[in-house]
């Protein structure tokens, strides 16, 4: 049943309030009309494009709990974060992120996206990256998404072991193990507390 556009339009508005990351091509799937379409509709009613949506939701649901680093600083948009256990960004590859010869990204895009992840999911101030094993398992090219998940694998004294796989679609194109320092400031202000 197609809608009129002022339906249309408030049905776009309801939807994107309640899933802020669904894409334009979704949407006009969704309500089988043009991408182009919808383009129209979300400039009519003011509605940022889904970039600007992740970006202003990860600001403000985010910036408060990540410790180890500003959230302007993490490489791609975090889209979710359990400090000490796990988070995912998207990183949308751009003309800027690629080599012009042949399109692929280049590699050190993708590696930041999953080293920065790695850092803003340790609950601590100070998150430093000790040591990397990473493999790219293949090339990803202008215009693709990539989502990074990264996993806590392991927890020392001083020392965080965080698993970090990147997808565009369904298919694996980089992972890594991160090993993170951190410098355990709230255990230590912890056990200051409990000798005073």
């Amino acid at each position: 049943m197609r809608r009129n556009k002022k339906e249309r339009q408030q049905l776009l508005l309801e939807t994107i309030e309640q899933n802020p990351f669904i894409t334009d091509e979704e949407l006009a799937e969704k309500f089988s009309v043009s991408v182009q379409t919808i383009r129209l509709d979300r400039l009519e009613r003011s509605i940022p494009e889904l970039r600007e949506r992740i970006k202003h939701v990860a600001e403000k649901k985010f910036s408060d709990e990540i410790k180890s680093l500003p959230i302007e600083e993490v490489i791609g948009d975090i889209i979710d974060i359990q400090l000490d256990e796990s988070a995912i960004s998207i990183f949308d590859v751009k003309r800027e992120h690629v080599f012009k010869r042949n399109g692929i990204a280049r590699g050190h895009h993708l590696f930041a996206q999953a080293n920065s992840l790695a850092v803003a999911v340790i609950d601590d101030e100070l998150a430093l990256t000790a040591k990397a094993t990473i493999q790219f398992t293949r090339s990803v090219k202008e215009n693709e998404r990539v989502v990074a998940k990264a996993k806590v694998t392991e927890k020392l004294q001083d020392r965080t072991f965080v698993d970090v796989e990147s997808y565009v679609g369904k298919e694996l194109v980089f992972k890594g193990t991160f090993e993170m320092y951190r410098s355990n400031k709230a255990k230590k202000d912890e056990k200051n507390e409990n000798h005073n």
